[in-house]
């Protein structure tokens, strides 16, 4: 497993994968918003998303496991 980290503390705006969906190394999988700025989210690998760990509008920390892929 393969988690997709949050790159810095923010509000997270949207998540754009569910669970079961295929993502490629590159493909963005959520945006977040950091200090009035927009910061996409990208999948460091391949995978299926396994679980979403945080909902849009939840405050996450730097390095909080955001979406599991298998």
């Amino acid at each position: 497993m393969r988690h997709i980290e949050a790159p810095m503390a923010g509000t997270l705006l949207s998540v754009l994968v569910k669970k079961g969906d295929e993502v490629k190394a590159g493909d963005q999988v959520a945006v977040l918003e950091s200090m009035k700025m927009e910061i996409p989210i990208e999948s460091g690998a391949d995978g299926t998303v396994a679980e979403i760990k945080a909902a849009a509008g939840d405050f996450v920390n730097e390095g909080d496991p955001l979406i599991v892929l298998v």
